[in-house]
């Protein structure tokens, strides 16, 4: 078996297109799109690369097959915020060999370690972290758009190379036929009668307004975040171009308290659910079956992708009153079923404890792992947890 690293454009295709052997008899697995990945490897198009680098390989035989792949990359905004400078490793696909295993991840510690790293944080993403982050241990169903999926044999791969579990993510799931609980819908109705507070949606003819506004929010709400650094407006527009195709306009919420923003939440619909019949292409034929799809609402899930608060305004129940809001939402699109709410780390006890208020019923689990290369400073480290309460510190 030799290592390959990733130049030509034969080579990129072999890439994307191993994971058609690693998933030939997988129900459940759905393929993202080619041009999704190769975007990420893309300076052109991946905003990552004014502050990072990134290097993929291939694992061949002798006869040139592709038993597997790997990216490392640095994100120089966080590898030096650690107890050691720690870079990423992602997109590992791998045959059921624990030895082509290891010499997939040997590949991208060399690399990261010849560029200055002394640890590896995997598997993760060049870019944030809503999108192919973290490993799934359990609930090997179908994925929705940007979540991790990989075979249940993948666990020991990491495990037995040395990786330890770095933080635990939950994705959780909500039944839009069974009602919230009670005392739920009362916190909301006493915090949209408040007149300090407005709701609103997003309008994509405003989008520079709730890209200013989204910037305001995030970069108040994660200070107290383990390594943080602040979010690139220009990420997020492009995050909204990416998305205008599927995007409902409705599942994208803000707060003010007067003028001032003081939330948001973003859920997009679940556009894995046509994706699926891609293959991984968006050729001129399946941009017309796309629009077929969506006609049909072929898509009946949406993914909660992130939501914030400020944390002066945190403990106010300003989350159950979007909700309030988007029940009335969903209960004119009745097709969509579920909510997918993901992913919370167990680093976030606030946003965990939210979830089960509102009757969230376990859907997946994935591992953010972390490889310490010094074997003599291999101890197991954790993420740091966000305080449960963080408003006091902004008052």
């Amino acid at each position: 078996m030799n290592i390959v690293p990733v130049s030509s454009a034969s080579e990129k295709r072999a890439f994307l297109d191993v994971v058609a052997r690693i998933y030939a008899n997988d129900p459940y697995y759905v393929r993202p799109l080619d041009v999704q990945v190769e975007a990420i490897f893309d300076p052109a198009r991946n905003d990552f690369f004014k502050h990072g680098r990134a290097r993929r390989f291939l694992l061949q035989d002798d006869n040139g097959t592709t038993l597997g792949r790997v990216a490392a990359f640095i994100n120089e905004k966080k590898a030096y915020g650690f107890a050691q400078a720690t870079g990423g490793m992602g997109f590992f696909e791998c045959i059921d060999n624990r030895d082509a295993a290891f010499l997939l991840f040997d590949a991208a510690k060399e690399w990261l370690k010849g560029e200055g790293m002394e640890a590896m944080d995997g598997p993760i993403n060049f870019g944030e972290n809503d999108n192919f982050w973290g490993l799934l241990i359990e609930g090997f169903t179908s994925p929705a758009f940007g979540m991790q999926y990989n075979p249940p044999y993948y666990q020991g791969f990491f495990e037995d190379y040395g990786f330890h579990n770095y933080f635990e993510q939950v994705t959780n799931h909500l039944n839009l036929a069974k009602p919230f609980p009670e005392r739920f819908w009362t916190i909301a109705s006493r915090v949209v009668s408040r007149p300090d507070y407005s709701f609103k949606h997003l309008t994509l003819k405003e989008t520079e307004k709730y890209v200013a506004d989204f910037v305001e929010v995030y970069n108040d709400a994660w200070q107290y975040h383990e390594n943080f650094t602040p979010m690139d407006p220009d990420t997020l527009r492009k995050s909204l171009r990416e998305a205008a195709p599927f995007m409902d306009e409705e599942f994208i919420w803000y707060v003010y308290h007067k003028e001032e923003p003081i939330a948001f939440f973003v859920m997009f619909p679940d556009v894995n659910q046509i994706i699926r019949h891609f293959r991984g292409k968006m050729n001129l034929v399946n941009k017309l079956r796309f629009v077929y799809y969506k006609l049909r609402h072929e898509m009946t899930r949406a993914r909660v992708v992130i939501m914030g608060v400020k944390p002066r305004y945190q403990r106010l129940g300003i989350e159950s009153g979007i909700f309030y809001h988007l029940r009335e939402v969903v209960a004119r699109k009745p097709w969509y079923k579920e909510l997918e709410l993901s992913w919370v780390g167990d680093f976030n006890p606030k946003m965990r404890a939210l979830h089960e208020s509102m009757g969230a019923d376990l859907g997946k689990r994935h591992i953010t792992y972390r490889y310490i290369f010094d074997a003599a400073k291999r101890a197991a480290q954790r993420a740091g947890s966000i305080p449960v309460d963080t408003k006091y510190k902004a008052e």
